[in-house]
This record gives C-alpha cells, sequence and structure tokens, in this order.
C-alpha cells in the first residue's frame, strides 16, 4: 500500500465517520430502538462489510429506506408484547433472518438482477421513502412523540398542532437552516455535524424545554442472543415476510450504492460479494443491539471525494464511531431530538428524486404512471410491495410496447439482412479508415430498462483515442426513461473525455422524448442531428478540416 493511498485512506475514513454520527443517531432514534442502536449499527456493519465486501470504498451503515422498514418492525413488535423489553427477542430475529438472506442472495448471485430494475420504479420508491421520511418528522419537529403509522400522523396532525413546542420547532427550522447554508461558507467540516452541534449548545447554554436524546449507554454493546430465548414458535410467520423484505431492501439500497461507488472510481464491484459482507453485518449488528443498515450512497460519496480508495476507509470510519461511543455518549444526552428532526428532514428531501418528478409531465405517460403508483405504495401501503406492482406494471407496459413494435415492422422490412458485428447496409460508403479517430455504436432495438445496464458498462470500455462516436439510432423503435437516463450518463461521460457524440437516423418517438425532456439541446445539441449517415459523412469532412486547422 503506497503512503499516498493510506493518507486518502485515513481522510476519506475519518471524514465518513463524522459525516456518519449525526445520521447514526437520528436514524437510531427514528427506529424507536434509540440513538445507540443506530450507533451500534453504524459500527458493526460499518466494519464487517468493509472487510467482507465486495466494494473497496463503499460506507455501510443506517440509511433512510432501512431505518423506515425497521421502525415498522419495532412498532409491531411492542405492540404485539407491550414494551420493548419483550420485544427484543422478535426484532432481533427479524434483523438475524434479514442478514441472513442477503447472504443466501449473494450465493444464489441474485445481485446482478437488481441493474434490471427500472428507472420509473427506482425514483418512485425513493421519492416515497424521502417522503415517508419528513411525514415522520412532522412530530418531533413540533416535540411531540410520533406516531408509529402514517396515516395516524395524517388524522393526529391538526390535533398536534394545537400543543406545539414552540422552541422545538425553532431549533428543527435552526438545523434545516445551518445545514444548508453552512456549505456556502466552507464544505471542509460537514453542515450535519455543525448544525448538530450549535443547536445542542444552544439548546443547553440556554436550558431550552425540548425534548432530548437522554441516557445512553456507556462502553462496548452487551450481546442480545439470550432475548432469542422469550420468542413463540407461533410468532415465527410474523417475522418471514419483514425479514425478506429488509433483505430486498438492503439489496437494492446497497447496490445501487455500489454502482454510483463503481461510476466515481471507474472500477467494478463484486455484487455477490457485497450481499455476503452485509448480511454478516447485519446478523452480528442485531446480536449487538444495532439496527441492519445498508451501503450509504452520501457517505461512500464523501469517502471517495476525501480520498478513500480502499477498504481501509470503511474500517477507519467504524473505529472513530467506536471511539466516539466509549469516550463521548455521555454527551449525546443533551442533543435535541428537534436537532435530529431537521437532520431526517433534510435527509428525506435529498433521497426525492426531483429530477424525476420535475420531469413527469415530459417522460411516456407508461413511465409516468409507474413512477407515481410505485410512490403511492411506497407511502401508504408497503415498501417491497410497491415494488413488486410497480416491476409487474413496468413489465406488462414493456411487452405491450415491444408486442405493437414486431406488429408494426414484421412486414417492412427483414431484420436478418445486416449482421450486428459487420456494417450496416448504408455505411457502405463511410470510409472509417480515413477517420482513425471516429466510432460506430450501432442500436438494434429499444433502448429500454433492460439494457440501461449495458449502455452504462460501456463507459469502461470507450477507446481512449476516440474524438467521435456516432450512435446510429435507426433501429431504436422507442426508448423509456431508464433508458434515457442511462444514454445521459454515458454521453455525459464520453464529453467530459472530450469525445464529440452525434446521433443518425433516430425514430419518432425517440427524437420526440430526447427534445421534449430538453436532452436536445442540452446534451446533444441540434446541429449533431443528422437524418441519414450521408449527412453525417459530410459533417465528418467539416470537422476533420476544422481539427487540422486548429492543430
Amino acid at each position: 500500500m503506497r503512503l499516498s493511498n493510506l493518507k486518502g485512506d485515513i481522510f476519506g475514513g475519518l471524514t465518513a465517520g463524522i459525516v456518519a454520527l449525526p445520521l447514526a443517531l437520528a436514524f437510531g432514534v427514528q427506529s424507536g430502538l434509540g440513538a445507540s442502536a443506530g450507533l451500534y449499527g453504524a459500527i458493526v456493519l460499518g466494519l464487517i462489510a468493509s472487510i467482507l465486501g465486495g466494494t473497496k470504498t463503499q460506507i455501510s451503515g443506517p440509511t433512510g429506506p432501512m431505518t423506515i422498514l425497521s421502525a415498522t418492525v419495532v412498532a409491531l413488535a411492542i405492540s404485539k408484547y407491550g414494551d420493548i423489553e419483550h420485544a427484543w427477542g422478535i426484532i432481533i430475529l427479524t434483523f438475524l433472518l434479514a442478514g441472513a438472506f442477503q447472504i443466501i442472495f449473494g450465493i444464489l448471485k441474485i445481485g446482478k438482477y437488481v441493474k434490471y430494475i427500472p428507472y420509473p420504479v427506482l425514483s418512485g420508491f425513493m421519492s416515497g421513502i424521502g417522503v415517508i421520511i419528513i411525514i415522520f418528522q412532522v412530530f418531533p419537529l413540533l416535540g411531540l412523540t410520533s406516531p408509529v403509522r402514517i396515516m395516524d400522523v395524517v388524522k393526529e396532525l391538526p390535533q398536534a398542532l394545537s400543543i406545539t413546542n414552540n422552541t422545538s420547532v425553532l431549533l428543527a427550522l435552526g438545523t434545516v437552516l445551518i445545514i444548508y447554508l453552512f456549505p456556502r461558507i466552507t464544505k471542509v467540516v460537514p453542515s450535519t455535524l455543525v448544525a448538530l452541534l450549535i443547536i445542542t449548545l444552544v439548546s443547553v447554554l440556554f436550558s431550552l424545554e425540548t425534548p432530548a436524546i437522554g441516557t445512553m449507554p456507556t462502553g462496548l454493546p452487551s450481546i442480545k442472543i439470550s432475548a432469542l430465548g422469550g420468542i413463540n414458535l407461533s410468532d415465527l410467520s410474523l417475522i418471514l415476510i419483514p425479514a425478506i423484505t429488509l433483505a430486498g431492501l438492503g439489496t437494492i439500497d446497497t447496490l445501487l450504492t455500489s454502482v454510483v461507488a463503481d461510476n466515481i472510481t471507474r472500477t467494478k464491484h463484486k455484487s455477490n460479494q457485497e450481499l455476503i459482507g452485509q448480511g454478516i453485518g447485519n446478523m452480528l449488528a442485531s446480536l449487538f443491539g444495532g439496527i441492519p443498515g445498508a451501503g450509504a450512497t452520501m457517505r461512500t460519496v464523501v469517502n471517495i471525494k476525501s480520498g478513500g480508495h480502499s477498504k481501509l476507509s470503511g474500517v477507519i470510519h467504524a473505529l472513530l464511531l467506536l471511539l466516539i461511543v466509549l469516550g463521548l455518549a455521555k454527551y449525546v444526552a443533551f442533543i435535541p431530538l428537534a436537532a435530529l428532526a431537521g437532520i431526517l428532514i433534510t435527509v428525506g428531501i435529498s433521497i426525492i428524486d426531483l429530477k424525476g418528478l420535475k420531469s413527469i409531465f415530459l417522460i411516456p405517460k407508461s413511465d409516468a404512471l409507474v413512477l407515481i403508483t410505485v410512490l403511492f405504495l411506497t407511502v401508504f401501503v408497503d415498501l417491497l410491495q410497491a415494488v413488486g406492482i410497480g416491476m409487474v406494471i413496468a413489465s406488462v407496459i414493456f411487452m405491450r410496447k415491444a408486442s405493437d413494435m414486431v406488429e408494426h415492422n414484421t412486414s417492412l422490412d427483414k431484420v436478418d439482412k445486416y449482421d450486428r458485428e459487420i456494417a450496416w447496409e448504408d455505411e457502405s460508403n463511410l470510409d472509417l479508415n480515413k477517420w482513425k479517430n471516429v466510432y460506430i455504436k450501432r442500436f438494434d432495438g429499444p433502448i429500454f430498462f433492460g439494457v440501461a445496464a449495458k449502455i452504462l458498462d460501456r463507459i469502461n470500455k470507450i477507446p481512449t483515442d476516440a474524438k467521435v462516436i456516432i450512435f446510429r439510432m435507426k433501429q431504436v423503435p422507442f426508448i423509456d426513461q431508464t433508458g434515457l437516463h442511462a444514454l445521459e450518463e454515458v454521453i455525459k461521460e464520453m464529453q467530459k473525455m472530450g469525445i464529440v457524440v452525434v446521433f443518425t437516423m433516430t425514430q419518432a418517438q425517440p427524437l420526440y422524448l430526447l427534445k421534449r425532456n430538453r436532452f436536445v439541446p442540452n446534451i446533444i445539441p441540434e446541429k449533431y442531428l443528422f437524418k441519414s449517415i450521408d449527412a453525417c459523412a459530410e459533417w465528418l469532412k467539416e470537422y476533420d478540416q476544422e481539427s487540422k486547422n486548429d492543430s
């Protein structure tokens, strides 16, 4: 290991740990198990997943989606057993099984299928999670204890407004303002940590009447395996579905973060190994009273941007949190719950896919239907059902589009008159030998969620000497939102490399979608759209001459 990498890993891990601290506390409180559960989950999962996982730079810990589902598990267990002490057994077993299912997913190599989830499903799901987080923070913002169900929050809100703790409201709003405004001063120190410290100091110095975290356990957490002895066999059927849901959600959450890490570092993660590491980490975290988690996107990005290159950065992040638990736990008691509510509100806002929602009237109606349906089901019904139903709707819509395409094109031309590996018929007059730095990318079917992952994989296969890449679009009958998103990512990456991307023979539906979403001209200028390969060849002559003149 080079010294430069070691320094980067240390700084990346420390920075990620500082960012993780307030989030772990907030997620712990949100789960219903207390702030310590968030910290224990971040420490154990963060350490184990870093060592055993398949993504070198990923930081793992409690996340918004996993916390929301964990809170549901905790609430149901308490409602059945009466209090947390008697409910620990079923809670721990649920979290244990969730980790075990993740390990099974890894062994069965299920991770590779996550990439086939369409963008509208992911967009609606993540936006729904963000909305849930925000809704559940309304009561803590008001200085009150939140109901455990969304509908109860809505029903009880009018009464809650009449007994609002104005101090809590001001502290929560102050937290939000600091988080959003402090980065304008400096981005060296995480704004969430600054907000947490300032609001806590204000609350303590002025002896403000507002609910706080309260006493936290000090020292190393104890293993709660004895709690498993109080489980009734009749309750096992109630555990299975929540455990599978947690495992599925953790899998999606983790592997999406792994993809983000890959795109930044230009590496490729091992999805199945990552799931096994996450599963082992979540199992051990549950035994120490921690909440389950997943790969955390924001903390992972912070780690990479701060210099993290290897698994060592994730280990350092976990060790820093452990040192905080051992040395500073007594001070955590003074943190106002309103401050944590403010932090979680900003987390919820960041999770909402604002870009996807803004384009709701610009994307195909079918994609919009999927997005809205999944968002609604996520918030008001069930997280796993939302994803499942969204996938079914997206699949049915795709099959209908594919059927219509085949029916429309069958009588027009044969599909076997060209070979994917040789030039198309209209390219016979295009002398690519003349332009050594010009490449052609041929698309011979719809660009949809099923091929989006393959398109993104092309980022790492772009020729280093490429100056111009021609996207042949004449065989693309339609593009969905997932495909559009993938194209945007790939083309932006090419443009960063100084490559000019041009389109030829774009059909009606793709062209309409590209222009309606301002893909043209914001990503691809209008002048780079050609109706024929011959027109593109004429432009190439001009481009070649201009390049020679510039040199």
